[in-house]
């Protein structure tokens, strides 16, 4: 499933690259046209796309590099220095419009051969949706950060088009020719928001932020498949490197275990959650012995350690998993709590609202 993934990335970010590079030449052959403003600000954009596609694409086959000796957890945050490097060459473009849009803004001049440039134009976004949309789904199918990027980037060429296709219809129904410079400049505010969003996004996956979806989707799945001997978890932390997984937590477990049953069990959680997060993803386990105040939340029966009955047991969600006990005080409100002796369902390990 893995290589398919990885094949299918390499095909999408491949196409990308390549009616990017055909689209960029019909949209300067449509401000050579017209010579308006704010059609070079769309063909300034779309040579960011091809740019950043190429970029993309060599991230992609390099992510996909399995862990050496030089780098063990892999090669797979260079998806996160694409998707910077993207944001950065948007800023860049956004500042290039500006300077085009505002000389237009207060020296207007006609634009010639309107008409036919807007239909190219209008081509060029019809195309640009079918990719986006094409690029958001591989990417989120395959979980590549550098599709997904990509896929946002080529929709915002889409957005960019539909604003200039209606500014510079208006333009040519009222000749208004200042409004192309304006319209150019409007598109360089929407591209520095966006260019703005992707940095920030690269710089929370280089500096290895909490991904409470990921969390989440991993604290309900560990709750689903919950055993009696899986005492209580803490400290979990994940995070995405390319389109492999991290995981580590602290597992308690019965402290009358032998080594090797204990080694079974933390083997068995492993293999549960590769099934779940894919063969690639990297799971370490701590597993840790039960102590006496842990036995309210202990359902294990029999248990000849017992030295309490169970009186409750928290729901596996998110809040409780990421907990660090010896420094913070974990959820246990009545809406999170289980009856005594019970074992949550996946529905029911859903956090209450």
């Amino acid at each position: 499933m893995e290589k398919k993934d990885q094949t299918l990335r390499i095909a999408a970010i491949s196409l990308s690259l390549c009616v990017g590079a055909v689209l960029m030449v019909a949209k300067f052959y449509a401000y050579w046209l017209t010579q308006s403003s704010a059609i070079l600000s769309d063909a300034l954009e779309s040579i960011i796309n091809v740019v950043a596609s190429g970029f993309g694409l060599g991230s992609i086959l390099l992510a996909a590099k399995p862990p050496d000796k030089t780098h063990p957890y892999g090669h797979g945050k260079i998806e996160y220095f694409s998707a910077g490097f993207e944001g950065a060459l948007i800023v860049f473009a956004a500042i290039g419009i500006v300077r085009s849009g505002w000389s237009q803004l207060w020296q207007p001049r006609e634009l010639p051969a309107l008409t036919g440039g807007l239909w190219i134009l209008l081509g060029t976004m019809v195309v640009n949706l079918f990719l986006g949309l094409g690029l958001l789904r591989v990417g989120a199918r395959t979980r590549s950060l550098a599709l997904v990027a990509d896929g946002k980037h080529v929709m915002t060429d889409v957005y960019t088009s539909a604003g200039v296709l209606v500014g510079l219809a208006a333009v040519g129904y009222s000749g208004w020719y200042w409004m192309d410079g304006a319209i150019a400049c409007l598109v360089a505010v929407n591209i520095l928001y966006i260019g703005g969003k992707l940095i920030r996004e690269s710089f929370a996956g280089l500096m290895d932020a909490s991904d409470p979806a990921l969390l989440e989707e991993i604290s309900l799945f560990i709750a689903g498949h919950r055993k009696e001997t899986w005492i209580d978890i803490h400290r979990l932390r994940a995070w995405r490197s390319g389109n492999r997984v991290h995981v580590d937590f602290h597992l308690i477990l019965p402290r009358d275990l032998t080594l090797d049953q204990a080694h079974n069990e933390v083997t068995q959680l492993e293999e549960i959650l590769r099934h779940h997060l894919g063969r690639d993803a990297e799971t370490l386990i701590h597993a840790e012995p039960c102590i006496d105040p842990e036995c309210p939340i202990c359902a294990r029966d029999p248990c000849e350690l017992r030295r309490e009955e169970t009186q409750r047991q928290p729901l596996w969600h998110q809040e409780v998993l990421t907990a660090r006990p010896e420094t913070e005080e974990r959820p246990t409100t009545p809406g999170v709590e289980t009856e005594p002796g019970s074992q949550p369902s996946p529905k029911d390990s859903k956090p209450s609202p």
